[in-house]
């Protein structure tokens, strides 16, 4: 390994002398590569610690409810125990797949068997012809109510049941998602969320958003990541989500200016599943690239971790099918030595975020954060609260929702 080492900084050397040397060195070339079953080992460990529980614990019903302007998925055992999970805001469209091709195939199963259970419902009713955002986000619903009414029977947090616990706090990244803001109304807004949370990074969006090179607002891109640096100052960590609007050179142009201002992170610049293009963006910056957000297949993770398509790894935890699905992700991801952050799609997703970063070693230094603590932290045991850019993972049981009165008393059946 010292050979290689050595050959690779003499060969380094003489490229450089020639102008040639490659602006990112990648992640895995001071060792061997990583290979596709190297990181199918990684991916194929248990998760669920099975045991952890007695006896078996038969799942009698789920149920799909809305609460205030949120659904959520209950489920019961027929020992009596409980669970709950809040979905996103697609469940208001979904609800028929979820109820129709994902609930009934659960029902009378074991959920100690909770692993198997998620890949028996992607060959039930041939539900791998519905597989994507769609189907994933349903499978990741009640797999987080499963997780909940575990945790219920045994107290333990979500995290507990899946790994170790090692972070009881939280470092967020803060965002606004606007596109249609002047570069002036946009950093202003960045900073007064800055002012509020005490984060120390921050995401603002380039481009048009899936919008071949197009601009949300003639010039303002080149603006924007200039003016951002200069008003928020050198302490804070800069990011940004080109939301695939760009080609391979206009994801290197842009990419170029985020590199002056020595931003952290450089989020989805080409379409999302053109990971080769992508991977020729990456290739091309040492700004490292993000992607995953709306990838639901394990294999195409493998593709982007082993060929270095991106150095932070970006899944949903909704979107691509609950917490096993995207611990699987992150230890491919730490197999190469990656970071994983992940991507929040709306609602109470950031709890999720909390509960899947208290276990996950290769968690990147900021999570993301869509503020609805002040709306929502009062459910969990203890109160959520957003103080210096960190937030406290709930400690109570499952998701640590302390009191489920008030949501099943008022919450309506769909």
């Amino acid at each position: 390994m010292k050979s290689n080492r050595r050959q690779f900084i003499k060969t380094s050397a003489m490229a450089g002398a020639l102008g040639i040397l490659p602006a990112k060195i990648s992640q895995v070339k001071w060792r061997e590569k990583v290979g596709s079953s190297d990181l199918e080992e990684a991916a194929e460990r248990k998760v669920l610690n099975k045991n952890l529980f007695n006896i078996p614990v038969i799942i009698e019903s789920i149920e799909l409810f809305k609460f205030k302007d949120y659904y959520f998925v209950k489920s019961r055992s027929r020992d009596g125990a409980e669970g709950v999970s809040f979905t996103n805001n697609k469940a208001s469209y979904l609800y028929p797949l979820l109820k129709q091709q994902v609930f009934p195939f659960f029902i009378s199963k074991d959920a100690r068997d909770l692993e198997s259970l998620i890949e028996g419902v992607y060959r039930y009713e041939s539900n791998y012809k519905l597989s994507g955002i769609a189907f994933w986000s349903c499978v990741a619903w009640v797999e987080f109510s499963l997780l909940d009414m575990l945790g219920k029977i045994i107290n333990k947090p979500v995290g507990a049941m899946l790994g170790e616990i090692i972070r009881t706090e939280i470092p967020i990244y803060t965002a606004s998602g606007n596109r249609g803001t002047t570069p002036q109304e946009e950093v202003d807004i960045l900073a007064k969320k800055v002012a509020e949370t005490g984060a120390k990074a921050v995401k603002f969006k380039v481009g048009g958003r899936m919008s071949n090179n197009e601009d949300s607002l003639a010039g303002r891109t080149e603006e924007l990541i200039k003016l951002t640096r200069k008003v928020l100052g050198d302490n804070i960590e800069i990011q940004a989500d080109g939301n695939g609007s760009y080609d391979v050179p206009n994801a290197i142009r842009v990419g170029r200016l985020l590199e002056e201002i020595k931003a952290f992170m450089y989020e989805e610049p080409c379409p999302f599943d053109y990971l080769e293009e992508t991977k020729k963006v990456a290739d091309a910056l040492s700004i490292p690239i993000s992607i995953g957000e709306e990838e639901t297949s394990l294999r195409r993770f493998r593709w982007i971790i082993e060929n270095n398509a991106a150095q932070i790894v970006q899944p949903d935890l909704h979107y691509n099918g609950g917490m096993i699905r995207v611990t699987r992700v992150a230890r491919m991801a730490a197999k190469a030595g990656k970071k994983i952050t992940i991507h929040i799609s709306s609602g109470f997703g950031y709890v999720d975020m909390l509960h899947f970063a208290s276990f996950t070693p290769n968690t990147g230094r900021f999570q993301e954060y869509k503020g609805s603590v002040n709306e929502t932290g009062m459910y969990f045991d203890p109160p959520l609260r957003l103080r210096d850019g960190m937030i406290n993972v709930p400690t109570g049981a499952g998701f640590g929702i302390k009191d489920t009165s008030e949501i099943f008393r008022e919450g309506v059946k769909i």
